[in-house]
C-alpha cells in the first residue's frame, strides 16, 4: 500500500456509541483500547484520519462549539496515551439535507482524498453499513468492527457489492491482525 493511511469511523469504533448521541465531551466515553490501537498505527508510520457523521449539530443536539469540545476530549485521551489523528473530517447535516458529505454518500472521503491522495485499498474502519458503503465507493478497503453497532450491522448481512469485508471484535483486533499484514 503506498498510502499509509486509515480512515476511522468515530462513534462505534473509537468511542462507545449512544442512540441518543454524544452531546457533551463528558458522553465522549473511549472503547477500551481504541487510542493505544491509534497509537500503534502511528508508530507504524501511519496517518490516521476520521470521518464521522454529527447529524445531531443540525438536529439541534449541539452545536459546532460543543462538537470541537468534544474532538479536543477525544484529541486529549488519544494524546495522553502516545496517539494521535492526522485529520477529523465530519457531516454536521442531517439526513434531508441534501449533502453529499453525510455518509453513505462518498463527500467525507472525497474530502479525505483532496488533502492525502488517492485512498483505493486504505482501510475504512466503521461499525456501520453506511461507514463500508462510503469508502468502498471510492475504493477504500472495507472493514467492520463488532463494537459500536458493529454486531447489528453483521447481523443484518452485508451485501454483496462491498466486497470481502473483513470482520474484527473491535479497533485493537483489526490493528493487531494489520500491522503484522498491512497488506
Amino acid at each position: 500500500m503506498t498510502n499509509k493511511l486509515i480512515i476511522l469511523d468515530r462513534d462505534g469504533v473509537i468511542n462507545e456509541d449512544s442512540d441518543a448521541y454524544i452531546k457533551t465531551p463528558g458522553e465522549w466515553i473511549p472503547i477500551v483500547g481504541s487510542a493505544e490501537a491509534i497509537a500503534r498505527l502511528n508508530r507504524a508510520g501511519y496517518r490516521v484520519v476520521v470521518a464521522t457523521n454529527q447529524s445531531g449539530v443540525a438536529r439541534g443536539y449541539y452545536d459546532l462549539t460543543t462538537l470541537e469540545a468534544i474532538h479536543q476530549r477525544m484529541t486529549a485521551h488519544l494524546s495522553d496515551l502516545g496517539a494521535h489523528l492526522d485529520g477529523i473530517y465530519f457531516c454536521p447535516h442531517g439526513p434531508d439535507d441534501g449533502c453529499d458529505c453525510r455518509k453513505p454518500l462518498p463527500g467525507l472521503i472525497d474530502q479525505i482524498v483532496a488533502d492525502y491522495g488517492d485512498v483505493t485499498s486504505v482501510p475504512l474502519v466503521g461499525d456501520s453499513l453506511r461507514d463500508l458503503q462510503a469508502g468502498v465507493t471510492r475504493g477504500c478497503r472495507p472493514v467492520l468492527v463488532l463494537t459500536g453497532k458493529g454486531r447489528s450491522t453483521q447481523a443484518k448481512g452485508l451485501p454483496p457489492e462491498l466486497g470481502t469485508v473483513e470482520v474484527y471484535d473491535s479497533l485493537a483486533h483489526f490493528v493487531d491482525h494489520f500491522l503484522k499484514d498491512p497488506e
